[in-house]
């Protein structure tokens, strides 16, 4: 049964909605309680990374339908866990501080860049291990996924660093509450069409590569790529559209101390 595509496509959808539903509820629980519970609860979840690892490594020469979906859990294992790490404020950058108004603009990127820079560079860290470690293995699932949510991470990143019309801050906990200064609010950049198009570009490569699969291994890897890619898509046009992407998770999460606001200022 999960060797078909459709069923594949609609667990990534769902794996993507409760992995994220769950490092932010983590995060929200920790951001409530404050003291050292975002560290402990960082901590105590590197048992995942740790499986995520050892599960990459340990399906790259699985070409079937279960080492193309274990591949799958072990790439968003290893990224969750990174992400929770900087959700909670562990694995930051050394900029802590709300962007000044009116800074020149290379002075406002290297602020930018220096609110993330840890974060990027555990990212990078992990990209190139798995990549030394599972470029041309017979399984790629797990080190593409990883590649697909590493750039267009990257891209939403520039996207809201250069500006976009919306972008939501409830999620935001207090340790990164200086992070939206860094975002702008205009009606569109110049990267964005070039960001949408590339990920609708990838979509469409997996989507070829899914209809000229020949094994039930390959066309469930191919699918689950498919539908990441395509969500990463849709995650950047809700940087344009005017949908209430934030009531996927906001029922399940507790209230927050105090009320974010939904499309903020940003800086010019």
């Amino acid at each position: 049964m999960f060797a078909q595509p459709w069923i594949a496509a609609l667990s990534a959808l769902f794996l993507w909605w409760f992995s994220t539903g769950a490092i932010l509820l983590a995060v929200r629980i920790a951001d409530r309680r404050g003291g050292r519970l975002p560290a402990v609860m960082t901590f105590a979840a590197l048992p995942l990374a740790v499986w995520g690892g050892w599960t990459y490594w340990a399906t790259l020469t699985s070409s079937d339908v279960s080492g193309a979906y274990l591949g799958f859990l072990a790439a968003l294992a290893l990224w969750g866990w990174i992400e929770l790490a900087f959700l909670t404020g562990i694995v930051t950058g050394p900029v802590q501080r709300p962007c000044p108004p009116n800074l020149p603009e290379w002075e406002r990127f290297i602020r930018a860049w220096g609110t993330v820079a840890y974060h990027e560079m555990a990212l990078l860290t992990v990209l190139l291990t798995m990549a030394i470690t599972g470029w041309g293995a017979e399984n790629p699932v797990g080190l593409w996924t990883f590649i697909v949510l590493y750039f267009a991470r990257i891209s939403a990143k520039l996207n809201l660093y250069l500006g976009v019309p919306r972008f939501s801050t409830e999620f935001i906990p207090q340790a990164l509450a200086h992070l939206p200064s860094h975002f702008r609010t205009r009606a569109l950049n110049w990267l964005f069409p070039v960001s949408v198009s590339a990920l609708a570009f990838a979509t469409a490569c997996w989507l070829e590569r899914l209809w000229a699969a020949e094994t039930a291994g390959a066309a469930a890897g191919f699918a689950l790529l498919a539908a990441i890619t395509a969500l990463a898509l849709l995650e950047h046009w809700l940087m344009v559209l005017p949908l209430p992407d934030a009531k996927l998770w906001r029922w399940m999460m507790p209230a927050p101390t105090t009320q974010a606001r939904k499309t903020p200022e940003g800086t010019s």
